[in-house]
């Protein structure tokens, strides 16, 4: 299935069930305060995610949803965090689609996100662009592209770390469009920004948290969306399909799961709060103001939807000879 025939899927399936859900509750759950543990430090997309989404679940739940930042090792620290923790629906992680897909693949780890945790629902969509200096002479997918075959390996793309998503936009951008470009990687987003600004690289596929101001300001151009539908944020950016590689898309998006073996009872209701939150007008400002947009799935659909993205990863990654030490 395709990603854009799974996000019409979840929102079918979203309209089909009730706003509460009382009958999904298990008895005596939850019993006390839920921590939602996320890897990264304060302030950045998927804390504010969290953020946004824990204190409508905690009114539905019963009980406060605390977000706990635990930062380390790519996020991996976090998620072995909550891999390990009782299985009974109160320790919850906010995980990245590349936590989830691309770390197994690139670093031995010390557990496996597929056997070891459940699906709760995906949370938001992140949004990337492809963008470059204002002085590169570029205005459209098409000059890119032509300008990289024209030197192959000489054009730069700006990336927050080798393996993260916008490394991996990059490497299927080369292999879709038939290019050779050379990434360089930076220990996190701002730094891209700040090089993109300085014309030290040539382009990125960057958050659009992170160069949504500066494409505002004019400070930065915008060529395309790295996905199969425009954002509804950002409706005048093309996506890259559209711009003549057909197909191209790099889903990016934020989850939260329990460990596996918590009852179904517990994700069912977990599941039923996370829609009412992602519903509420107020949860929805603060993440769109963040270039960031709701969306609420079942367990089942999230579950298809990781397995298409490890189909889709597994030959890149492969190919590519990308590993993490």
């Amino acid at each position: 299935m395709t990603e854009n025939a799974f996000r019409r899927r979840s929102l079918l399936a979203a309209a089909a069930l009730p706003l509460a859900a009382p009958a999904l509750a298990q008895e005596g759950f939850p019993s006390r305060p839920l921590r939602l543990i996320v890897g990264y430090t304060p302030g950045g997309a998927t804390d504010i995610s969290a953020r946004a989404i824990a204190p409508k679940m905690g009114e539905v739940l019963g009980q406060p949803v605390i977000v706990e930042n635990r930062p380390g090792a790519g996020s991996n620290i976090a998620t072995e965090l909550v891999a390990r923790s009782p299985a009974d629906g109160h320790t919850l992680l906010l995980a990245t689609l590349g936590a989830l897909v691309v770390s197994p693949m690139v670093i031995r780890l010390p557990f496996d996100p597929e056997r070891d945790l459940v699906p709760v629902s995906v949370a938001v969509d992140l949004f990337n662009i492809l963008v470059l200096p204002t002085d590169r002479p570029w205005r459209s997918v098409a000059e890119l592209v032509a300008a990289a075959k024209a030197a192959p390996g000489q054009l730069s793309y700006g990336t927050s770390g080798i393996a993260g998503g916008p490394h991996l936009a990059g490497l299927l951008f080369d292999r879709t469009a038939g290019i050779e470009t050379t990434a360089v990687h930076y220990r996190g987003g701002g730094l891209v920004v700040t090089d993109l600004l300085g014309g030290r690289v040539d382009f990125s596929f960057a958050t659009a948290a992170s160069v949504l101001p500066q494409v505002r300001d004019g400070k930065l151009r915008a060529l395309a969306i790295p996905h199969l539908e425009r954002s509804r944020l950002m409706p005048d950016i093309p996506t890259v399909a559209e711009s003549g590689l057909p197909g191209f898309d790099v889903p990016s998006w934020y989850a939260v799961l329990a460990p596996r073996g918590t009852p179904d009872a517990a994700v069912a209701r977990l599941n039923a709060a996370m829609r009412v939150a992602l519903s509420d007008p107020d949860t929805t400002a603060v993440l769109n103001r963040n270039g960031l947009e709701p969306r609420w799935t079942t367990p089942a659909q999230m579950t298809e939807a990781l397995a298409v993205e490890r189909r889709k990863w597994t030959p890149i990654i492969q190919q590519s000879g990308i590993r993490v030490e």
